[in-house]
């Protein structure tokens, strides 16, 4: 005799939804492609818009490669490979200026914007 398959658990093998980061494509238009992306199996579903690398325009959203699944062609595994540049603790600004160890930069910052303690309207220069 045959092996017989079960109709049951074929149905529910494809209700399953994937596991991990994968993204969905749905569209296509002049400004790139666009995508929904579930990070994980708890995560909502969020909408993107995928655009190519170009040398000399900078990066404003998060890096990911996709990899297209065989048994899904419009579902795709993702990986991020650096995040947004406002989630880089580097690119956060701090709302000061740079920290400079010459005396000369510190004296032209006070007298152009005034040190600390000093009321607001009063000038350095006399």
């Amino acid at each position: 005799m045959g092996k017989r398959s079960d109709s049951r658990s074929d149905a529910k093998a494809a209700v399953d939804p994937p596991l991990g980061d994968i993204a969905f494509v749905w569209g296509k238009n002049a400004d790139g492609v666009h995508i929904l992306r579930r990070r994980d199996e708890n995560a909502p579903v969020e909408a993107g818009l995928l655009q190519p690398l170009v040398e000399g325009k900078p990066i404003t959203g998060e890096l990911i490669s996709m990899r297209q699944r065989e048994d899904m062609p419009f579902v795709y595994d993702v990986k991020s490979e650096l995040p947004a540049p406002s989630d880089r603790p580097s690119d956060r600004p701090s709302g000061r200026p740079s920290q400079v160890a010459t005396d000369s930069y510190r004296k032209g910052w006070d007298a152009i914007f005034g040190s600390r303690g000093r009321s607001p309207g009063r000038s350095n220069l006399n």
